[in-house]
């Protein structure tokens, strides 16, 4: 019983399905659709937000799938300069 129990242990852990949701994956950091609450994406580190998004604000990124930063974003927007308003 010990061993399926660790076995299952490992799956959750290596499967992601342990802890909150990261925004996104190593090697990459989340930005924001530009006029939107919902829209986002994800962009491999060192390299600019596409079209139509832009940066978190510094301190405002967020992390995990429903933390701070997160459902914040639900209600405010980014214009296409960065400047943030609510929605």
């Amino acid at each position: 019983m010990r061993i399926l129990l660790a076995s299952t242990m490992v799956l959750l852990t290596l499967s992601g399905c342990w802890g909150p949701d990261a925004m996104c994956g190593n090697g990459e950091y989340p930005v924001k659709a530009v006029n939107s609450t919902t829209g986002g994406a994800c962009v491999p580190d060192g390299e600019e937000p596409p079209a139509g998004y832009v940066r978190y604000p510094e301190g405002k990124t967020p992390t995990h799938v429903g933390d701070k930063w997160d459902t914040y974003w639900d209600t405010h927007t980014l214009d296409e300069n960065g400047r943030e308003s609510p929605a």
